[in-house]
């Protein structure tokens, strides 16, 4: 086997290993991610040292036979299959090993694993970490068909998404991945009919399967279940595995009649408290007015502007022009 220098400072080489499972039960498994790139894009893929036993290396694995798996090292030496030589680069920061592939292509698409070498009670322990799954989409068009390509229900509402598998026997190992938003793996069938569901779908998610064809139902969708949902197929065969991807189901939720209601009546409610407030103000800005300016002295009776002239007769006879009597003898 050829090996080359990788980074001086990194500690990864590439091996060839053949089994994917874990040779302890699976200690230390974790979750899996999703990484969803195009063609010419880069990726990184994160594997973290545990804190059982003594640490000794760590192996990215992939499910393909035939291709180089990344292997971080305790020393500086370092080597790196001549394939990805070129596109490959590695550190190693703390706990943490990282590997970054440059100008991904489609034939990258892969399930990928983290699987440490340690040493406990004087034995050496392999334990499984954490699983990528990398779907690396073409510019072209997706290798699968998938329908419908865009979905908008409203909350409470279900949703169906049609897969037509590539491989002729519809024999390989499905995934829904969601890719954007919450990369997870939603659904995953083994090509014996067994399924995992992502808990978070539980009880929400069927499916059927017939011949190359799958149809998964999503039922009562939540607003936050929106993201771009993608089926995937790990056909297996005597040289190698591929991982062959659809263009996805970008899906919408839109809130729902009942939260559109209780919306609308939140905000009425807002709108009636602040057209009261505001009365409540304008009543108290007049009555300020009113009492600045002494309203009262507008409102008080005033006396009537008229003479009174007594025209009884008693007064009247008092004010008679009495004519002067002269006697004749005077």
């Amino acid at each position: 086997m050829l090996w080359m220098s990788c980074l001086p400072t990194a500690s990864l080489c590439l091996l060839l290993l053949p089994c994917f499972p874990a040779q302890n039960g699976g200690k230390n498994e974790q979750s899996t991610d999703v990484i969803n790139v195009w063609e010419g894009d880069s990726i990184s893929i994160t594997c973290s040292i545990s804190d059982f036993g003594t640490h000794l290396g760590m192996h990215l694995k992939s499910s393909r036979k035939a291709v180089n798996v990344i292997y971080f090292s305790m020393d500086s030496t370092s080597h790196i299959s001549p394939d990805l030589a070129n596109r490959t680069e590695c550190s190693r920061d703390g706990r943490k090993y990282t590997a970054t592939l440059h100008n991904v292509q489609e034939s990258d698409s892969n399930v990928y694993q983290c699987t440490e070498t340690v040493t406990f009670n004087d034995h050496h322990e392999i334990l499984d970490g954490k699983r990528t799954i990398v779907v690396v989409k073409a510019r072209t068009g997706g290798a699968l068909k998938q329908s419908p390509l865009y979905a908008s229900p409203q909350q409470g509402q279900s949703v169906s998404i049609t897969c037509v598998m590539n491989s002729s026997r519809g024999d390989g190992e499905i995934y829904l991945l969601r890719t954007h938003v919450q990369p997870k793996s939603v659904l995953y069938v083994s090509n014996q009919n067994t399924s995992r569901i992502l808990p978070a779908f539980a009880g929400r998610l069927e499916y059927s399967k017939e011949g190359r064809q799958i149809v998964i139902t999503l039922r009562n969708l939540q607003e936050n279940d929106s993201d771009n949902y993608v089926c995937a197929e790990e056909v297996k065969d005597v040289k190698n595995t591929r991982l062959l991807s659809a263009s996805g189901t970008m899906l919408l939720v839109k809130g729902g009649q009942a939260h559109s209601q209780q919306a609308c009546r939140d905000t009425s409610w807002v709108i009636y408290s602040l057209l009261i407030v505001v009365v409540l103000l304008f009543c108290a800005l007049v009555c300020c007015t009113l009492y600045r300016v002494n309203i009262k002295k507008y409102f008080q009776k005033k006396p009537p502007n008229v003479v009174y002239e007594d025209m009884s007769y008693s007064s009247r006879r008092n004010t008679l022009a009495r004519t002067n009597t002269y006697s004749k003898d005077s």
